[in-house]
């Protein structure tokens, strides 16, 4: 049997280090996003958003949610991506935008989800935005509910497997009319690649430090 809590607890204790960032992120880079790594950006104008990693105990093992988005011909359409989305004016802090858009895409209740750090911050060309991952838990499974204007499907994926088992695997998708080789992650069928591969690489790298 896993203990969550202590899990969850040495957890914390490590996104207080110096993270991984950059490093954990370019072992899940496309080979267009390593490319555009010689590219400068305007990341200060870039539009602030960010994502809830939500951790949970679920089948003797920690898990978190995942959510394919709906095909409405915008820059991520149907893609696969953690619950969150641009920061609002009214949102005090990127925790809370987190924490809203997951609430709203996912119905999660945010009184039972507690906060224990966030990963690095990730910049993402096409869309122009700069993502901040928040890293949280809850103590028992959530009840999820799909926003289904935004979410066509919500998927649950086992943390311990991605990270006990080397399933980083390769191959060529067509985005936009631009073909690409990419690493991705197979998580319950469906292909993970781009920056929710990247920043699950790193909370990887956290979870299990060389």
């Amino acid at each position: 049997m896993i203990n969550f809590k202590s899990i969850i607890k040495e957890t914390e204790k490590r996104l207080k280090l110096p993270l991984p960032g950059t490093s954990a992120h370019l072992k899940m880079a496309s080979d267009i996003r390593l490319s555009e790594l010689t590219d400068g950006y305007d990341i200060p104008n870039a539009d602030k958003s960010s994502v809830l990693i939500l951790l949970y105990p679920y089948s003797d093992s920690i898990y978190f949610v995942l959510i394919k988005r709906q095909n409405n011909n915008s820059v991520h359409s149907g893609q696969i991506s953690f619950p969150g989305g641009r920061m609002e004016d009214t949102d005090s802090s990127y925790f809370e935008t987190a924490m809203r858009e997951a609430n709203e895409e996912v119905g999660i209740n945010l009184n039972e989800v507690t906060i224990i750090g966030s990963l690095t911050e990730l910049y993402i060309p096409p869309s122009n935005f700069l993502v901040f991952p928040v890293i949280s838990y809850m103590e028992t499974r959530p009840e999820l509910t799909p926003n289904k204007n935004e979410v066509a499907e919500i998927i649950e994926a086992d943390l311990l497997a991605l990270i006990n088992t080397d399933n980083v695997k390769w191959k060529e998708i067509e985005v936009r009319g631009v073909k690409l080789e990419t690493p991705y992650y197979s998580i319950n069928g469906h292909t993970v690649w781009g920056a929710t591969a990247m920043i699950l690489s790193e909370l990887v790298a956290v979870m299990k430090p060389e």
